[in-house]
C-alpha cells in the first residue's frame, strides 16, 4: 500500500479513491455534453449524428457494468480498476488524433471531408471505449463501498455518489468558463482535464488491498447470485443491450426485429434454466422503478440545458448553470445529509419525498421566468433528484445482498440503458408534442407541411410527428420567425409533462412503503456476520 494510505484510515482511503474515480466519469460526461456543438462543427455532423456520437458514450457503460459484474469477483477489483484507466487513456489518445486530423494545415474540399469522416470515426470509437471505462468504474466502486460499509450501505453509497454531481460541477464550471476554448480553441485541453482525476485514482488504488466482496465472504454461491437477478432480470437487461447495439450499428429491418426479440428471449431462457429462478420479485419491482428514476435524473438532465436556454438567455446567463447549480445541491446533500435523512425517513420514505419534490420542481421549471424564480424552481428540482440513484442502489444492496455485484450494478446498467433506449427519446417525444400542439394552434396553414412522421427508436411500431428543421428554414420570413419562436419558447413547457416520471415513482414508493409496513418495517438483510466483518476490515487494512 502507498505511504499516503498507510497514514490514513485504509477504509476511508479506498473510499476516496473510488470517489475520485466516479468524479472522472461525470467529468467525462459533462465535458462531452458541452463540446457537442463544437464536435458538430469540426466533424460536419448533423443532429442525428451528434446524438449518435453522444450515445456512444452511454450504452457501452451499461454493457460493461453488467458484464463486469458477472466476473468481477473472479478477475478482482484491481484489474477492473486498471482496465477503466486504460479506457480513459485510449479515449484521450483517440480524441487527440481526431482533432489533429481535421485541424491539419492546408485541408480543403474532398481532403477536408475525408479528414472529417476519419476524425468522426476515431471520436466515435473513443466515446465507445470511454463508455466501457465509465461502466467499469461503477462495476468495481459500488461493491467495494458496500462491502467496506456493509452496516450503513445506503448512507455511504450516497456519499460515494456525491462524486457524480461533484464531477458535473467541476467539469461544468471549467468548461463554461473556458467558453472560448470550447467554441473556437483547442478542445483537446478540455479532454486532457478528464485524464487528471483518472491518473489520481490509478495512483491511489493501484497498490491497495481491496476487500473480498460481501457475497464471496458470506459463502453465497455464484448460482445463488444469478438467481436473485433471475430470468426476468436477464430478459430486461438483454433486451435493452441488444436494442442499443442494433441502433448503434444501424442493423436494418427485418433482421433487427428478429434479433431485438429473439436474442433476449433465448438468453433469458438459458439464464433461467441455469439459475432455476425467474428472479426475486422485489428485485424485479426495483428494476422497473429504476426506469422512470433514471429518466428523471439523467434523461431530463440531458435535455434541461436546451429546454431552459430561452429563459436563461433572457437574463443573460449560460443555460448550463442550471445543471451545474442542481448538481452542486446534489453533491452537498448526498455527502452530508444522506445518513440523517435515511435514519429519519427510511430509504423508501426518502425516495417518496424526493419523487414528489422532483415532480413539483419540474412543474415550476416549466413556466419559470426571471433569475430568482428559475433558481428557486431549480432548487426544488435539485433537492428532489438528489437521493434517487444511490438510495436505490442502497435498497438493492440491503434487500438483495446475495445478488452481490450483479444486482447492485445491473440495476444501474438497466437505468442507463433505459435512458438511451426509452428515457431520452420519451423526453424528446414530450417536447415535440408540446411544440406540435402550439404549431397547429398558431400556424394551422403550415402545420402539416412542417411535420414529418418518424419511428420511436426502441419501438419502431410507434410513430410520432416531429417538426422538421429543414422545412422551417423554407418558410416565408414571417412564418419562419413564428415557428422558431414557438420552438424556442414552448419547449420549456414540456417540463410540466415530464412530471409523469417522478409521479410514477411516487406511486410505486407508496406501495413499497405499505408492503414493508405490512412486514414490520424496512430492515436491511444481513448476510455478513460480525466475525467476517472484522476479517474484512483487517483485509482492507493489510
Amino acid at each position: 500500500m502507498s505511504s499516503a494510505a498507510s497514514r490514513l484510515d485504509p477504509t476511508r482511503y479506498i473510499f476516496w479513491g473510488c470517489f475520485i474515480a466516479l468524479i472522472t466519469t461525470s467529468m467525462a460526461f459533462i465535458t462531452r455534453a458541452l463540446l457537442l456543438g463544437r464536435f458538430a462543427t469540426d466533424f460536419n455532423l448533423d443532429p442525428v449524428e451528434v446524438g449518435r456520437l453522444f450515445g456512444a458514450g452511454l450504452w457501452p457503460f451499461a454493457i460493461s457494468i453488467i458484464l463486469f459484474s458477472l466476473i468481477i469477483d473472479r478477475v478482482g477489483y484491481r484489474k477492473a480498476m486498471v482496465f477503466s484507466f486504460i479506457c480513459y487513456a485510449l479515449y484521450g489518445l483517440l480524441a487527440f488524433v481526431a482533432y489533429s486530423r481535421v485541424h491539419a494545415a492546408g485541408l480543403s474540399g474532398p481532403e477536408l471531408v475525408a479528414a472529417q469522416e476519419a476524425g468522426h470515426r476515431l471520436l466515435w470509437w473513443g466515446s465507445v471505449i470511454l463508455g466501457l471505462g465509465n461502466g467499469t468504474v461503477e462495476a468495481f466502486i459500488n461493491p467495494v463501498v458496500t462491502t467496506l460499509f456493509h452496516q450503513s450501505k445506503t448512507r455511504w453509497l450516497n456519499a460515494l455518489h456525491a462524486g457524480w454531481p461533484g464531477g458535473l460541477v467541476l467539469g461544468g464550471i471549467i468548461t463554461i468558463m473556458l467558453g472560448g476554448v470550447v467554441t473556437g480553441g483547442d478542445w483537446r485541453f478540455i479532454i486532457a482535464l478528464v485524464l487528471l482525476p483518472a491518473i489520481i485514482y490509478l495512483v491511489m488504488l493501484l497498490r491497495v488491498q481491496f476487500p473480498v466482496s460481501e457475497r464471496v465472504a458470506s459463502g453465497v454461491s455464484y448460482r445463488q447470485m444469478l438467481s436473485e437477478f433471475g430470468a426476468i432480470g436477464c430478459l430486461l437487461a438483454s433486451y435493452l443491450i441488444v436494442n442499443e447495439l442494433l441502433v448503434a450499428f444501424a442493423v436494418a429491418e427485418p433482421a433487427a426485429s428478429v434479433m431485438r426479440w429473439g436474442l433476449p428471449i433465448a438468453l433469458s431462457i438459458a439464464y433461467g434454466l441455469y439459475c432455476r429462478s425467474l428472479g426475486r420479485p422485489l428485485m424485479i419491482v426495483l428494476l422497473l422503478i429504476m426506469m422512470p428514476l433514471a429518466t428523471t435524473e439523467l434523461g431530463v438532465d440531458g435535455a434541461i440545458t436546451g429546454l431552459m436556454e430561452n429563459s436563461m438567455s433572457a437574463v443573460g446567463i449560460h443555460a448550463g448553470w442550471v445543471l451545474v447549480y442542481t448538481s452542486a445541491i446534489m453533491m452537498v446533500l448526498r455527502f452530508f445529509s444522506a445518513g440523517f435523512l435515511v435514519n429519519k425517513l427510511g430509504p423508501i420514505g426518502l425516495l417518496l419525498v424526493c419523487a414528489l419534490l422532483a415532480a413539483l420542481g419540474l412543474y415550476l421549471l416549466s413556466f419559470a421566468r426571471g433569475l430568482g424564480f428559475i433558481f428557486l424552481a431549480a432548487s426544488v428540482y435539485g433537492v428532489g433528484k438528489t437521493f434517487f440513484w444511490p438510495t436505490m442502489l442502497g435498497i438493492v444492496s440491503e434487500q438483495c445482498p446475495k445478488g452481490g455485484a450483479l444486482t447492485l450494478n445491473a440495476i444501474a446498467g438497466i437505468g442507463m440503458l433505459t435512458v438511451g433506449a426509452f428515457g431520452s427519446p420519451l423526453v424528446g417525444l414530450l417536447t415535440a408534442s408540446v411544440v406540435n400542439e402550439q404549431i397547429r394552434i398558431e400556424m394551422p396553414q403550415h402545420a402539416e407541411s412542417l411535420m414529418v412522421e418518424k419511428q420511436f427508436p426502441a419501438l419502431p411500431m410507434i410513430r410520432y410527428d416531429s417538426v422538421e428543421p429543414a422545412r422551417v428554414v423554407e418558410l416565408p420570413d414571417e412564418a419562419r420567425t413564428t415557428a422558431n419562436t414557438i420552438i424556442r419558447e414552448k419547449s420549456q413547457d414540456a417540463l410540466s409533462r415530464m412530471i409523469v416520471f417522478p409521479l410514477t415513482m411516487a406511486i410505486a414508493y407508496t406501495l413499497l412503503l405499505l408492503y414493508f409496513r405490512s412486514r414490520g418495517g424496512y430492515r436491511a438483510v444481513q448476510i455478513l456476520g460480525a466475525s467476517t466483518a472484522r476479517e474484512q476490515s483487517a483485509g482492507a487494512s493489510s
